[in-house]
């Protein structure tokens, strides 16, 4: 099946067009530039037309292979993605506050920041922790902490996205462990965690541990949550924070990919079938402004996954195929001037990432430049998601934008510079390899020179930046933590120190200890001393005991 069109004759009326008609308007007004183009230098074309392309291999239908147009085939007809609100600040009783109030608004998920030390694994009363208990996300220590903050929240009815990576596998954990209180099914759980420990390496700099100690641990929780949490996504292989790093689009899609073939690689080398591991594989990318770029990057990343775990993983059950993502709007494109225009930002963002196909989505606040966001303005993002699902019709018809000429045509170039990409990677000998050397982190930091370059010079605008400011400042209510939230959290420590049994304690972190020096799997000594007592803290200390930490290699 093919498109019934004669491209030789459209080639031939588009050159007519261009001599007779375009001529003469370009005469009488010059375009705005001299050239066009997007987040990934490629110039943008003026007119597209069809392109000759064999349509069921290159598009075929939602919810069959390549999946170009969407991995189901209804999409939102059937169900609306998952409305997801990034939300932790300060300790778990007010971080639990925030989530019952998101969900009370309409929220569909929930979406857990943790806070600096967590995220490295320090424990709240850690020397190294003072002034970080819960700045940038929650303060979770314990099981305590964890039950509190889910507290009145049945776990086996909602779906958790946690965004931890060095530490995932103990706060996974501490997750089951919670659910087990509630009398949870823990085989009907449902969520994510990150997991994803390159993209540290290359982007984001919380990693704790050497690279395969740490790809050790994520293949643990693979083996774990096959047989004991199945509809869990072991792991998230973000692209998002590679792009708020600087990335373009191109290579945001490149470098994701290349990760999560390396971690299914490791699964492998594990001993685990392709099939076993890959439906468990989510994905999380970035929402930027280029609109009709992003929508195309989400398509042709989707298409790349698909072609992948088939053909080069040998993959048999289409599930294994699926690209399911999660989306969050640019952080980066978030201004501190005039903040007002970030909700027009994220709304487009929003848009983009709901024509692309995501699965769930989180909104950034207009006030995230200024401090942690607002009930105020996590209510305004929030609103943002259900106006496009119930007003803006686009979830109406499945992929409204596919066979788009520009969509289509985007979409082919994404695809084929991300697949050139990959295969410089393999050159390399892989992500791990490629980040390593530091490739990977050069050409980001290539990436982000010249786009600040670009804004510096006035090339690429940002409103309210380089062009039409204003001298009224912003006047927004912003969110402050409560410094008294340190001290709590010590205070709470000292408690549970005091009244847990501190041979059991100790028993468990030297189980965890010896465990890690063999090739035993880590997920069920975690959540046994968890449930002793055993702090995040004290389980990360023995691992590091026998590990050591990674030291980053200099890239520049």
């Amino acid at each position: 099946m093919g498109f019934s069109m004669d491209y030789q004759d459209i080639e031939k009326e588009k050159d007519r067009w261009e001599q007779e008609t375009l001529k003469d308007a370009l005469d009488r007004q010059p375009e705005r530039k001299a050239s066009f183009a997007n987040s990934s230098g490629d110039e943008v074309d003026r007119l597209y037309t069809p392109e000759p392309r064999a349509y069921l291999d290159e598009l075929g239908l939602p919810g069959e292979y390549p999946y170009t147009r969407g991995i189901y085939p209804t999409m939102y007809r059937s169900r609306l993605w998952t409305m997801r609100q990034y939300a932790g600040y300060a300790s778990a009783e007010e971080t639990n506050r925030r989530f019952r109030y998101l969900l009370d608004q309409g929220q569909t998920g929930l979406s857990v920041a943790f806070d600096l030390p967590t995220q490295i694994g320090y424990d709240a009363d850690d020397p190294i922790a003072v002034g970080e208990v819960g700045k940038v996300g929650v303060s979770i220590s314990s099981l305590d902490d964890m039950a509190e903050l889910f507290d009145h929240i049945p776990l086996d009815q909602v779906s958790t996205s946690m965004t931890i990576n060095a530490p995932a596998a103990i706060l996974l954990a501490m997750y089951i462990a919670v659910a087990k209180r509630q009398g949870a099914k823990i085989d009907g759980l449902r969520g994510t965690i990150q997991n994803d420990i390159l993209k540290e390496y290359i982007a984001r700099g919380t990693y704790i541990f050497p690279p395969g100690p740490a790809m050790r641990l994520i293949t643990d929780v693979f083996h774990y949550c096959r047989t004991n949490v199945p509809r869990w996504n072991t792991i998230s292989v973000s692209g998002y924070h590679i792009r708020e790093a600087g990335s373009t689009a191109v290579q945001e899609v490149a470098f994701t990919l290349a990760n999560a073939i390396a971690y299914l690689e490791a699964a492998r080398a594990a001993g685990l079938d392709v099939d076993e591991v890959a439906p468990q594989i989510a994905f999380f990318f970035n929402a930027h402004n280029d609109f009709l770029e992003e929508i195309a990057k989400f398509r042709a990343a989707r298409r790349l996954w698909a072609r992948i775990t088939r053909d080069r993983f040998a993959a048999k059950n289409p599930r294994s195929w699926l690209m399911r993502f999660h989306t969050q709007t640019a952080g980066s494109t978030l201004t501190a001037q005039q903040p007002a225009n970030n909700v027009v930002r994220v709304a487009l963002q929003a848009l983009a990432a709901v024509l692309g196909g995501t699965q769930s989505l989180h909104t950034n606040s207009m006030d995230e430049a200024l401090g942690l966001p607002t009930e105020r303005a996590v209510r305004v993002a929030l609103r943002s998601q259900q106006i496009i699902a119930s007003e803006s019709g686009v979830a109406n018809t499945v992929d409204p934008v596919g066979g788009a000429f520009a969509i289509e045509a985007l979409t082919d170039k994404i695809e084929r510079q991300a697949q050139a990409y990959l295969e410089r990677i393999a050159e390399i000998g892989g992500a791990l390899p490629a980040i390593e050397t530091g490739f990977v982190q050069r050409e980001i930091h290539e990436a982000a020179y010249q786009t600040q370059k670009e804004i510096e010079r006035g090339e690429q605008i940002v409103v309210g930046v380089n062009a039409y400011q204003s001298d009224t400042p912003a006047k927004l209510e912003t969110l402050r933590v409560d410094p008294a939230i340190e001290d709590r959290q010590r205070a709470r420590l000292r408690t549970l120190r005091q009244n847990r049994d501190g041979e059991q304690v100790e028993n468990q972190l030297t189980e965890v200890e010896r465990a890690a020096g063999s090739d035993s799997n880590l997920m069920p000594l975690f959540i046994d001393a968890v449930e002793s007592g055993a702090t995040l803290g004290e389980i990360c200390g023995r691992l590091r005991k026998v590990w050591g930490e990674y030291r980053p290699p200099s890239t520049l």
